[in-house]
């Protein structure tokens, strides 16, 4: 999952298509970036039937609503509030909320939640998420988010990760696609290696 942080509307469909091309499948932009709104109406009507877009960073019942109405499909949060979560489920939308420790994540699971991320997942480490993921359900998914990219990638899947969250190492404010689809590459081969 690439996370577009703090990127406009006028690029975010340029900057799409070269994680799209790279093999990324889902694309958030966080709701704290300018028109957040617009660049996801961009975004899915770009590529919302190839890849799974939406927003970050959202907090409240009525940006669900804002995120769906744009065309979005993903939810993503930096916690686990019950409404939200069960909000974005009611509206058939993929919500991946972020927790720290077990009781944030069974919380989450409750409140009808079948993606998770651990968040900021690299000042908790790979040991922290494969204890986690030894007591959830197994068809809950766990994605590792903050702190990880190609670096240090094999340690989180050697602990079973479903997949990651990767914002500055794919994309910063300004950046340009071409740079972006060369990390993207990267990152998706790291991934697949």
């Amino acid at each position: 999952m690439a996370i577009l942080r703090g990127v406009k509307p006028d690029e975010v469909v340029d900057i799409a298509a070269a994680l799209v091309e790279a093999g990324v499948g889902a694309i958030e932009v966080p709701l704290n970036s300018p028109d957040p709104v617009e660049s996801i109406r961009r975004l899915c009507d770009a590529f919302g039937d190839r890849a799974l877009c939406g927003a970050g960073t959202v907090l409240t019942p009525d940006a669900v609503d804002a995120v769906a109405e744009a065309g979005g499909r993903l939810i993503v949060t930096p916690n686990t509030d019950p409404a939200v979560i069960a909000h974005a489920v009611a509206r058939g939308l993929t919500v991946m909320p972020g927790f720290a420790t077990p009781t944030e994540a069974f919380a989450a699971v409750k409140a009808g939640a079948r993606a998770l991320k651990l968040f900021p997942a690299g000042t908790f480490g790979p040991g922290h998420i494969k204890a986690v993921k030894d007591v959830l359900p197994r068809e809950v998914a766990v994605y590792a988010v903050g702190g990880v990219g190609a670096s240090n990638l094999d340690a989180w899947r050697a602990v079973g990760v479903d997949g990651i969250g990767v914002g500055g190492e794919l994309y910063r404010p300004g950046d340009r696609a071409a740079d972006v689809a060369e990390r993207a590459a990267r990152l998706v081969a790291a991934w697949h290696g």
